[in-house]
């Protein structure tokens, strides 16, 4: 079976998702404070939901566009079983984007008296959320000394007519904003709403400094994506975008943002926040507002795919035997590890652990299994865990380390790491670790098989 066709704007995959039976559209007026979310997160990870005119307004809603692995795998063009692969090849190969004259991201453009809930839907999610959230926008920012841009997904507080209270996390897009600050200006940003899978996934990869996150995304759909340039600024955006808000983050200014529902399901807190200055909107006719609840499956799986990636690639530089690697969605993709190795030599399980920890901060709890366990079901891994490891003897902990901010259970990000080793003994006998398998049954044809007609009592005679 050849692999899918990628999709390269929005609504090129709602018509895919719709022709499929994957979308559902909400009736008309569903409520823009909770009742959206609630929705949404109902239908989280088996079907997408739209919702025109959401609380009166004109415009329209959709969300749960990537909420399953394989979802995001057909959107891009390839097999699920090919999806972190697919990743890390093309945050090696990134493809230079291409710039246009004119793009339908730009078809309408309001530049006075801006106002942004009348100008979009934006909705509340989480029960105590501060306020209306852009919470699936792309942070598109230049280095203010170099032009190579950044793309990020930040969280998003309406704050005013036309002030947003924005996170900015100490990392590429803050690295641009201290050197715009030290100049006295502010950093030209655009937020970008409503852009294909590609660009969804892009934002949150893992590179270097002075990598642009929208080359990769062409390399992830396999040709260069189309950008166009801001009206008010340099920063290129996505050219079949729906929503583009033009602004600067303001140097030397910091207003209220928070609480907000984050991935950990749980709320980042209220503190003073930056903020963007809104300086234009533009968006397509009859633009569709993307939304991304707060702890959703959407949330998780667009931070959890490229950190695999990642770190994968950063294993298996030290570790050859390292055949993959999964972030489990019950440790909200960001925390739980789990590897699969074909062990070579004892201890080697340990050293892994302890790599694994350094390939990302935010990793909690590790678990090393070996090849014949499948790591994308948690029931394998706990399998593992119980029939495979000794905690006197398999169990590395590792004390007063950096892990998430967002995690409660630690002191302002300092705690504990845990790796668990559930490899079988290279020496151990034959038959001790070996699996029960009924031979043939992965094979067995149940339609030809069963009777579904049949009743029991005549079976029987």
């Amino acid at each position: 079976m050849s692999d899918p066709t990628p999709v390269r704007s929005l609504r090129e995959w709602l018509d895919r998702l719709a022709e499929t039976g994957r979308l559902s559209v909400a009736r008309p007026g569903i409520g823009l404070r909770h009742e959206a979310a609630a929705v949404a997160n109902r239908l989280d990870g088996s079907r997408a939901s739209l919702f025109p005119q959401p609380g009166g307004h004109p415009g329209t809603i959709v969300s749960g566009l990537v909420s399953s692995r394989a979802w995001m795998a057909e959107a891009l063009g390839t097999a699920q079983d090919r999806l972190v692969a697919h990743f890390q090849r093309a945050a090696a190969e990134p493809l230079p984007w291409r710039e246009r004259e004119t793009a339908p991201a730009q078809e309408m453009v309001h530049r006075e008296g801006i106002d942004i809930l009348k100008l979009l839907p934006v909705p509340t999610l989480n029960e105590h959320d501060s306020g209306p959230y852009i919470s699936a926008g792309l942070m598109i920012s230049r280095d203010p000394e170099t032009g190579v841009q950044n793309v990020a997904i930040l969280r998003c507080q309406i704050s005013g007519p036309d002030r947003i209270g924005v996170l900015v996390l100490p990392r590429h897009t803050d690295n641009f904003y201290r050197k715009a600050e030290a100049q006295g200006q502010g950093l030209e940003v655009a937020l970008v709403v409503g852009v294909d899978p590609a660009c969804l996934l892009a934002s949150q990869a893992i590179v270097p400094l002075g990598r642009d996150e929208l080359e990769i995304a062409g390399a992830l759909t396999g040709q260069p994506l189309d950008v166009v340039k801001c009206l008010t600024n340099d920063v290129r955006v996505p050219a079949e975008a729906e929503i583009v808000i033009e602004g600067r983050l303001l140097p030397e200014v910091r207003e209220p943002e928070g609480p907000f529902g984050e991935f950990p399901q749980y709320y980042g807190e209220r503190a003073k926040r930056h903020v963007m200055q809104v300086d234009a909107v533009t968006h397509r006719r009859n633009p569709i507002f993307h939304m991304i609840v707060g702890g959703g499956l959407e949330h998780l799986l667009l931070g959890a795919i490229p950190r695999e990636a990642t770190i994968l690639a950063t294993l298996q530089r030290s570790f050859p035997g390292v055949e993959n690697v999964h972030l489990s969605l019950g440790g909200v993709g960001r925390y739980h590890l789990y590897v699969r190795l074909r062990k070579s030599q004892e201890g080697e399980a340990k050293n892994v652990l302890l790599g694994a920890f350094a390939a990302h901060y935010d990793i909690k709890h590790a678990v090393v299994v070996d090849t014949d366990v499948d790591i994308h079901d948690p029931k394998e891994v706990e399998w593992a865990v119980s029939t495979r490891f000794q905690a006197d003897r398999d169990l590395v902990v590792v004390a007063n380390a950096q892990g998430s901010k967002l995690d409660p259970s630690t002191r302002d990000g300092v705690g504990a790491k845990m790796g668990l080793d559930a490899t079988a003994p290279l020496d151990a006998p034959p038959m001790k670790f070996t699996r029960i398998r009924v031979p043939g049954e992965a094979e067995v044809d149940l339609g030809a098989v069963l009777d579904p007609d049949a009743d029991w009592r005549e079976a029987v005679g």
